[in-house]
C-alpha cells in the first residue's frame, strides 16, 4: 500500500556522495530524527543499499533513485521495479537532472510505479517542465532549477510560490517540494512557511562539516515549521 505522507515532510538524497557503511550511518541518523521530531522523512537511496537500510530503520520512507519499466523476466542489468519493492523501497525518483528522462519515459515510469503502489517523486527543471510533468500524475514534484543543484544558492521565494501555483493549478493533490541549493535548517523553514509542502537536501547535508548534525538541524526545522503553521491556523 502506498505510504500516505504527512506534510510538511523532509527528503534526503545520498546521490553518490557517500557509500558503504556511511550510507547506513546517515540513514540511521535520519530515522532517529524522524522519530525524534515526528516528521515523515523520505530517503532517496542508492539501489545497492535499499535492503540494508530497510532492515535497519523503521520510520524513513525509502525511495529508489531510479528504476526501469520492464517486467520480471529478461533484462540483464536493468533495475526491476518488483526487486526494488521486495528490497524495501516505497517509491522512486524520476527525471532528476543527473538522470534525465523524456516525457514519454516519465509517463511510462509513473504508470509502472503506480502498478506497485509506489510513491513517485518527480523532478522538473523549469516551470514549463513542471506543468508538463504535473499532467502525468506523480505524487510529488520537486521543481528545482538545474543550475542550483549541488551549489550553495537556493531558489528565491518568488520561484517557490510560482512553482507551487503551477502544480496546484493542474492537480491540487500533487505535493510540491523545494530542495535545490538548501544548505541550512533556516532555508528549510523559510520554504515551508512560503507554502512548500516539503523540503529536501543532498549536497547540503552530504558536504556539511557534520552531516549527522545537519540531518537533525533540517528535520528539526521542518518540525518548527509544522508547529508554527498550526499556530497560525
Amino acid at each position: 500500500m502506498k505510504p500516505k505522507l504527512r506534510t510538511p515532510f523532509f527528503e534526503i538524497g545520498f546521490k553518490n556522495y557517500v557509500y558503504g557503511d556511511t550510507v547506513l550511518e546517515y540513514a540511521k541518523a535520519a530515522d532517529a530524527a524522524a522519530k525524534k521530531y515526528d516528521i515523515d522523512v523520505l530517503l532517496t537511496t542508492p539501489v545497492v543499499d535499499i535492503r540494508r537500510i530497510a532492515e535497519n530503520t523503521s520510520r524513513v520512507i525509502i525511495l529508489a533513485a531510479y528504476m526501469d519499466t520492464l517486467y520480471p523476466g529478461r533484462g540483464m542489468a536493468d533495475i526491476l521495479p518488483e526487486s526494488l519493492k521486495a528490497a524495501g523501497a516505497c517509491g522512486v525518483v524520476v527525471n532528476h537532472c543527473e538522470k534525465p528522462m523524456s516525457l514519454p519515459a516519465i509517463a511510462e515510469t509513473i504508470r509502472r510505479a503506480h502498478e506497485l503502489d509506489f510513491l513517485v517523486f518527480a523532478c522538473a527543471d523549469s516551470i514549463a517542465e513542471t506543468k508538463a510533468i504535473a499532467q502525468l500524475g506523480p505524487d510529488i514534484i520537486n521543481p528545482e532549477p538545474t543550475e542550483l543543484i549541488g551549489g550553495t544558492g537556493a531558489s528565491d521565494i518568488g520561484y517557490v510560490r510560482q512553482s507551487i501555483e503551477a502544480v496546484k493549478g493542474i492537480d491540487p493533490g500533487i505535493l510540491v517540494e523545494q530542495a535545490a541549493g538548501i544548505t541550512s535548517g533556516q532555508q528549510v523553514y523559510d520554504f515551508i512557511m512560503a507554502g512548500s509542502e516539503g523540503a529536501g537536501a543532498a549536497s547540503g547535508i552530504m558536504k556539511a562539516k557534520d552531516p549527522v548534525a545537519m540531518i537533525d538541524e533540517m528535520v528539526a526545522a521542518t518540525r518548527r515549521a509544522v508547529d508554527d503553521l498550526q499556530n497560525i491556523k
